[in-house]
């Protein structure tokens, strides 16, 4: 015990943790890999862009930033989209940005719209939509027709909501401000798939953000897990017999993810799906002493160390019957 309390507060000085989250993160990873996951947090994510293929072919817009000087990768799990190797000046900062070709996105953040599979037909909820990376990229999948309904509670954010679907050319979009918890009182019937990237602790942003470090603790995982009950109950109760739901957060806690779907799949008559995508880890089946079902391993993990994303949590539930609690 006395080793064990050594190493966390080891840890904890020389990578600028609360201990609180190293001693987690023991737990989590055990010795053999807390190490590189401390290291690979240290790590800076190369910049991914996605392309918006409703204003541009993938080759024009190469085309276009690389006689600018700009060196793209491309993304072997996402379609259209391109690590950023070398920038003579900020890719925020281009023509082709401000003319909405593209958007800037982590590689994680990606991924939901993607296992979502939205068809041209489908009534869609991205229920905590802002700043619309994702609502774009369902948007695209639709070629811009069916129905999306982008909801955020925030209003500055809203604003780069708006902003960021007029630019990007999206228009099978409706904007509503509200919080999404309360998604029933909107009657919108025939919901076929939902989209719900939950507000968090966001533990797995550290790459980018080391102030969360020390900045969040353990009252605040639990806070989050509580909004996020909130939401995903609303989602799945609007949700039509057969529809889907994919729900992600950027936060690697267990109480946040792996708990969440554990709680739900006992209250409600939904299933795990499988993603068909062979990228990540499986979720979490045992972890801070609790067994949780063998189904969890449907769902996905990303780690910066591993994956070079942010820490990320996926799955996709479907619902089998329109009873629900």
């Amino acid at each position: 015990m006395e080793k064990q309390l050594n190493l966390v507060q080891e840890l904890a000085k020389k990578f600028g943790y609360n201990e609180y989250m190293i001693d987690r993160y023991l737990k989590l990873f055990g010795k053999d890999q807390i190490l590189d996951f401390l290291e690979g947090n240290e790590q800076e994510l190369l910049t991914s862009i996605k392309v918006n293929t409703l204003k541009i072919s993938e080759d024009a817009l190469l085309r276009k930033l690389e006689s600018k000087g700009f060196e793209l990768e491309p993304v072997s799990v996402v379609s259209n989209a391109f690590y950023v190797k070398k920038a003579p000046f900020s890719i925020g900062a281009t023509t082709e940005y401000l003319l909405g070709y593209y958007y800037i996105q982590n590689v994680a953040s990606m991924i939901p719209s993607l296992v979502l599979k939205v068809t041209s037909g489908d009534i869609v909820v991205d229920m905590c939509a802002a700043p619309g990376g994702k609502t774009i990229q369902l948007a695209q999948s639709m070629d811009n027709q069916g129905v999306i309904l982008a909801i955020d509670l925030n209003r500055q954010r809203m604003k780069s909501l708006r902003s960021n679907i007029s630019r990007c050319g999206v228009s099978n979009t409706i904007t509503i401000r509200m919080d999404a918890a309360n998604l029933v009182d909107l009657h919108v019937k025939n919901i076929s798939k939902i989209l719900l990237d939950a507000p968090c602790s966001g533990s797995g942003l550290i790459p980018s953000d080391p102030t969360r470090k020390t900045s969040r603790s353990y009252e605040d995982i639990e806070f989050c897990s509580l909004i996020q009950m909130k939401l995903i109950k609303s989602a799945i109760n609007c949700l039509e017999k057969g529809g889907e739901l994919v729900y992600s957060t950027c936060s690697i806690e267990p109480e946040e993810n792996e708990y969440i779907i554990e709680e739900v799949l006992k209250q409600f008559k939904v299933e795990l799906v499988d993603l068909d995508f062979n990228f990540g880890v499986p979720g979490l089946i045992n972890i801070f002493g609790r067994n949780l079902t063998p189904d969890l391993k449907k769902a996905r993990r990303f780690y910066p160390y591993l994956h070079k994303t942010e820490g990320f949590f996926i799955c996709k539930l479907k619902k089998v019957d329109r009873k629900s609690t």
